[in-house]
């Protein structure tokens, strides 16, 4: 934590340029560091009009939020105060069924925290087998695995049922290091250990399906 806390710290004060970094910390720019063209990129602008997002009051959005945050065993340890604070990065949306929230194989600087519904995660195998990861529960987060390493997306995330979301872009994630450096680490770090045990269990599901 103290680490992750230091980093944002240097990067919020300035101490170098983003031109002086070979990588950018920046969460916004760091897939054109990678040489990811910015026209690649599908933001959650583009996607919410693709998939007839329709905008939900932060105070619901934000409600729901805390609620299910409280009930987790990782995003907990964000009190009713951090959590509080942490809303006003976020865009809360409600969308239909049947809808590609996260497409597999593309560039996205968003990730997404169901609030209602259920949302499928699937995976297309290079031999072309559609595999079932997981159909996510409220509380769940998605995609951000690319929103921390500026990666093309694992898999797809699909709608089941009319959802509710939350919504954090690589932008939003940006404004909060300058603003709130100590939420923001206290928020990367929770995510990379979520992120850690998701994949464990990926990882060995899929070791089972090729036996």
């Amino acid at each position: 934590m103290k680490g992750i806390l230091s980093l944002l710290r240097r990067n919020t004060r300035g101490t170098k340029t983003l031109e002086e970094h070979t990588d950018s910390v920046l969460f916004s720019t760091a897939f054109a560091s990678q040489g990811v063209d910015v026209s690649m990129l599908v933001p959650w602008e583009a996607r919410a009009v693709e998939v007839g997002a329709k905008r939900l009051p932060p105070s619901r959005g934000g409600s729901l939020l805390q609620a299910l945050w409280a009930k987790d065993k990782y995003m907990a340890h964000l009190d009713t105060d951090a959590v509080e604070r942490m809303e006003r990065f976020f865009e809360f949306a409600a969308v239909p069924a049947n809808r590609d929230v996260i497409r597999q194989d593309e560039y996205g600087n968003f990730m997404v925290v169901l609030l209602t519904g259920t949302i499928a995660v699937d995976r297309l195998q290079p031999w072309g087998e559609q595999l079932r990861l997981a159909e996510t529960r409220p509380g769940d987060i998605l995609g951000e695995m690319s929103l921390l390493d500026s990666g093309i997306r694992f898999s797809a995330c699909t709608t089941l049922t009319d959802c509710e979301i939350a919504v954090l872009s690589a932008e939003a994630l940006d404004q909060m290091m300058a603003e709130d450096p100590q939420l923001a680490a206290s928020l990367v770090a929770l995510l990379a250990r979520k992120l850690s045990l998701r994949l464990r269990v990926v990882s060995a599901r899929l070791s089972d399906n090729q036996k």
